[in-house]
């Protein structure tokens, strides 16, 4: 029998789960990915994979890592850790994901938001190696944020919101009152995926780089990355997520910064190296799911299975 550890990682996203099995970037053995429907269905799903894949292998996973949309409640004393929380996903409020999968497959889980697990790849292998300052943004169906501290995923009273910062808004120049269920225009409720679709009347994708959506799209990110910068520090942004595949956006939004900053942060990065500053991931769309089984190996090593 295989004794050697192996790495079970989910990105549970509200759109889509991935599943993978593997180590670390260049040893993936197996990677599944479907939509999110039902709690019952997407979890039976994931279990089905991971059970196959322990079969192929000949052993039991090592450990699994969880990457998941929330709110979810990362606190191990709560009597409802691992839950998915008072998310606007329909039907998927207070799920147990980590106890269910603890349970049905017997591994120690690591659990973090997907922001975070993303944030821990890009850490260990990414766009963020060697630093121990950093966030990472997803701007998609929804926009989330995490990353790391002096070297410590953040954490909290909950878990970083980044997403739901309030930012100008002004309705002269942008009547669309916001998507958000919860705050309407919040960063999410403005300059998210679904935002973008109901301001325009069509997808992010469809939009020519000339569109004027695209210059509101980076005035409100450049607003928010000014917000973060000054009261994190961070030594590296890093932007994924459906929207940023529009490279167009970046240097919009790398010129927005330092005009809003206005020299304030005399930090080289910021004043003569934005293009290094304010970065896609480049572990790509595999950053969540490979955070995951970062997660995965840090729940190995604190159950004293495996060093990290």
């Amino acid at each position: 029998m295989n004794t050697a550890p192996l790495y079970g990682g989910l990105e549970a996203g509200g759109t889509k789960f991935v599943c993978a099995v593997g180590t670390e970037p260049q040893d993936i053995r197996a990677e599944a990915r479907f939509p999110t429907t039902t709690p019952h269905e997407t979890i039976r799903k994931t279990l089905d994979f991971f059970r196959e894949q322990q079969e192929l292998a000949g052993s039991r996973l090592t450990a699994i890592g969880i990457a998941s949309f929330g709110p979810v409640d990362l606190n191990p004393a709560s009597p409802t850790f691992g839950y998915i929380t008072s998310t606007p996903k329909a039907g998927w409020q207070n799920v147990d994901l980590v106890g269910t999968i603890r349970h049905e497959l017997n591994v120690p889980v690591g659990f973090d938001t997907d922001v975070n697990g993303a944030a821990l790849g890009e850490g260990l292998w990414g766009a963020a190696r060697g630093l121990d300052t950093f966030i990472y943004l997803t701007i998609g169906t929804g926009i989330g944020g995490g990353g790391m501290v002096g070297g410590q995923i953040i954490h909290g009273l909950l878990h970083p919101e980044m997403g739901h910062i309030r930012i100008p808004h002004d309705p002269q120049s942008d009547p669309y009152e916001g998507s958000c269920p919860y705050h309407g225009d919040c960063l999410e409720g403005l300059a998210s995926g679904p935002a973008i679709e109901a301001r325009w009347g069509t997808r992010a994708e469809n939009l020519p780089p000339d569109h004027p959506a695209w210059d509101l799209e980076a005035h409100y990110l450049a607003l928010a990355l000014t917000n973060f910068i000054c009261v994190l520090s961070p030594q590296r942004i890093i932007l994924g997520g459906g929207v940023m595949r529009q490279g167009h956006l970046f240097p919009r939004i790398q010129a927005g910064v330092q005009k809003l900053l206005r020299g304030y942060i005399r930090a080289r990065p910021v004043l003569e190296k934005i293009g290094e500053y304010i970065v896609p991931p480049a572990l790509g769309e595999r950053a969540g799911v490979l955070g995951a089984i970062a997660l995965a190996r840090r729940a190995a090593h604190s159950a004293g299975l495996a060093t990290y």
